[in-house]
């Protein structure tokens, strides 16, 4: 019987390389020695007690099945990690590098025991950066002095990626492209920062230096400093927020009156140069990505209001005191319709029956005017029970927005504004939200390449476990488009795909053994993700 057993494993494991297909997708340039990768019994996300049907000490060979998987469903559930004024974290930049790595693990584990399946990560906060670069001086709210590197020989943008990839939460990296300061004390800042090295740049407007938009040599910078991030590592997506412009002052006038001058087109008002100056970047930004790595997404988290609709009968039934369009000229709707963006994720902050801008009406808006482009939802849980609004005083009322936005087919998820408002506190709302939405894990939504591409297939040679190990051993080794192997297991068939979620990061490994702990369950499924997103191959084995 074992004879028997043995053979039919091998035919069917013959069977699966000679039928490996190609799927359309890009692959990373440069590798590294093809290996293997142990996911380790103590890393994170452990998993629930599944019932146990205990292996033998020594490795046997599982059964290939022909059983189907069904796709799995896909909902972003992303958090904003605050860096700027230590908001989120580090929670004091005068904290050793070992306790601001154990902050942000805490953060880390704690958000995915809630289910979320992404982080935004605020690395760039006002002409800085929490990574070290050619283009910027370390952040002062990561060491304390601006300039100041770390205590550490350890890249802590490269470790941070890492840790969130290993509990299988996309990492987006999070940038402000305009702000040069966060005050007009400039005698703090580093010799290294802009400000002293490009004074011609910047431009005053009340409590704050700009980078001066209109000034091709700010936008090729820019460019750089994007360009800078998304070679060097391995982040899932660019992700920039709600300032463009700055927010408008009570009879303060930007003063870019002189670049105005120098560089409109004729006949082109003020306001329509400026939101050329920001669609120009916006354009050039999604170029200099995709030419890098056409995988790594691009996204906007804009102001929640486009326009009113007393300025323009497309805009939202809102009455909004500022407006991207008007007021901070970044024109979304432009973006969604040229395909300059991934993903919008427009910060609809009130509650879901506000007068001025009603969280529902303007869900309503987002899910009409998304012209093809993944659109999230951003929730303000920072104002639970600390608004004005009486709205806010309700635990629930994230959970009726979340439940609002699962109504409109054209919307794909949220992400929540800021990761300490259910951590350090309202973590009731947490609670609620884990148990009667995120109840399930679940995938980000994938993103399809704008261009032909090639991805070889994994094919699985043989898998076999004992009792504490699982070894998956490829034909070939992975291509390093793949990023994730995703292992289930369960006792029953109908449970697969039901079952918990078991991530290990493979992302440009060359891989040819994978080991990982031994769910110990009648039935495994390996599931391959790519680093668009997409499932290209599933299997399923049997304990024998």
């Amino acid at each position: 019987m074992k004879f028997l057993s043995r053979h039919l494993f091998i035919i069917l494991a013959f069977a699966l390389l000679i039928s490996a297909c190609k799927s359309q997708k890009n692959t990373t340039t440069g590798t590294r020695p093809s290996g293997t990768i142990n996911s380790s019994p103590s890393s994170p996300n452990p998993g629930a007690d599944l019932p146990v049907k205990k292996l033998p000490l020594a490795p046997v060979a599982l059964q290939p099945l022909t059983f189907q998987m069904p796709e799995m469903p896909r909902e972003f559930r992303g958090v904003w990690i605050a860096t700027v004024a230590n908001i989120d974290w580090p929670t004091s930049p005068n904290d050793s590098y070992a306790k601001q790595k154990q902050d942000f693990i805490n953060l880390l584990d704690y958000y995915k025991n809630l289910n979320f399946n992404a982080v935004i990560v605020q690395i760039r906060t006002a002409g800085d950066a929490f990574y070290p670069s050619n283009l910027a001086p370390w952040s002062k709210y990561l060491t304390g002095k601006q300039g100041k590197a770390p205590s550490t020989t350890e890249n802590p943008l490269t470790w941070m990626i890492n840790e969130s990839h290993a509990r299988g939460l996309e990492f987006h990296a999070w940038l402000n492209p305009y702000r040069a300061t966060m005050n007009l004390n400039t005698s703090d800042l580093s010799p290294e920062h802009d400000y002293n090295l490009h004074r011609d740049w910047m431009l005053k407007y009340d409590t704050k230096y700009y980078y001066n938009p209109g000034l091709p040599e700010v936008k090729a910078h820019l460019l750089a400093v994007i360009k800078e991030i998304v070679d060097n590592y391995d982040i899932d997506a660019i992700h920039f927020d709600d300032y463009f412009y700055p927010y408008k002052v009570a009879k303060l006038d930007f003063p870019d009156k002189t670049t105005y001058n120098k560089y409109k087109k004729p006949g082109q008002s003020q306001d329509d140069w400026r939101r050329d100056n920001v669609n120009q970047l916006i354009l050039a930004l999604n170029q200099t990505i995709k030419q890098s790595k056409p995988w790594v997404q691009f996204g906007i988290s804009p102001f929640g209001v486009w326009r009113n609709q007393s300025m323009d009968p497309t805009g939202s039934p809102t009455r909004a005191g500022q407006t991207n369009y008007d007021d901070l000229y970044a024109d979304v709707l432009l973006w969604m319709k040229n395909d300059w963006v991934d993903y919008m994720l427009p910060q609809l902050y009130w509650s879901m029956d506000h007068k001025l801008a009603s969280h529902r009406i303007l869900n309503d808006w987002w899910a009409k005017n998304h012209y093809n482009t993944n659109v999230y939802i951003g929730n303000g849980p920072y104002k639970i029970r600390e608004d004005s609004d009486d709205a806010w005083d309700d635990p629930r009322e994230i959970n009726k927005q979340i439940s609002y936005t699962r109504t409109l087919p054209t919307i794909q998820g949220n992400a929540f504004f800021s990761a300490k408002s259910m951590k350090l506190k309202n973590q009731d709302v947490a609670q609620l939200l884990k148990t009667e939405l995120y109840n399930e894990p679940t995938l980000p939504p994938a993103f399809q390449p704008k261009s032909p591409s090639i991805i070889d297939t994994p094919v699985v040679f043989s898998v076999e476990a004992n009792s504490e190990l699982t070894s998956i051993r490829m034909a070939n080794p992975l291509d390093p488009a793949i990023r994730y192997a995703l292992i289930q297991g369960a006792n029953e068939l109908d449970q697969l795909a039901d079952s918990e979620i078991h991530p290990v990061w493979v992302g440009g490994l060359r891989a040819r053994t994978l080991e990982v702990k031994s769910l110990n369950t009648e039935f495994l499924a390996i599931r391959w993700i790519d680093h668009y997103g997409r499932i290209v191959q599933t299997q399923v084995y049997q304990i024998p």
